[in-house]
């Protein structure tokens, strides 16, 4: 049975929810092209056991899926809040930032990006360009996106989605890949963690 609907049943204004899909869609093209690039290449080593595979599309869950059924349902309507129009365009600004970090850390990663934690033939330790200040530049980019969305989202469940989801991702799929690169890299790799911050820069070393 269809729901009689007219439009998004929400209180986020309908400028902040374009700016959302755009911004969505512009992520998801980017990601697909360098994830293309990666599948032509051949691993060396892949660690993915049923966990990590679970926790890698459950941001899907809070940025994707969560949010379209607030865009064209009435389901999540309850937990919607208000906020000053002002708030929404803050969100924006923080969610182009991410979006701009998010192609950047990909672009300096070039062909060493991998989407899941494994090793690549030939792969090399990047420690450019956004890299000389921070280790996990596309997490970051995923924490500012999480910043964003509830700011442009006005609801508690589509808002704080991708907060939620992705934190388990976070939590136990970075230790193991700065595992994986130590193995790969050895001692470059532990310097490079000294002078280098997780998802906040570190400034005042230079890197090599």
């Amino acid at each position: 049975m269809l729901i009689p609907w007219s439009g998004p049943p929400t209180m986020t204004p309908p400028i902040f929810l374009a700016l959302y899909i755009a911004g969505f869609l512009l992520a998801a093209s980017i990601r697909l092209w360098y994830t293309q690039e990666y599948r032509r290449k051949i691993k060396e080593e892949h660690w993915r056991p049923v966990l990590d595979t679970w926790l890698i599309y459950l941001p899907a869950l809070g940025m994707f899926i969560i949010p379209g059924i607030y865009v064209l349902t009435p389901y999540l309507a309850p937990a919607d809040y208000t906020l000053p129009e002002y708030a929404g365009w803050v969100g924006a600004g923080i969610f182009g930032a991410a979006l701009l970090l998010l192609w950047r850390s990909h672009a300096d990663l070039g062909a060493n990006f991998t989407p899941n934690a494994d090793v690549q033939q030939g792969q090399r330790l990047v420690t450019t360009g956004v890299y000389q200040h921070i280790r996990h530049p596309m997490y970051a980019s995923h924490f500012l996106w999480a910043f964003a969305q509830p700011l442009l989202l006005w609801n508690w469940v589509a808002g704080f989605g991708l907060l939620i989801t992705f934190i388990p991702l976070y939590v136990v799929r970075v230790p193991v890949e700065e595992k994986m690169l130590a193995g790969k890299f050895g001692a470059a790799y532990e310097q490079y963690m000294e002078r280098t911050g997780r998802i906040i820069p570190r400034f005042g070393r230079s890197g090599t």
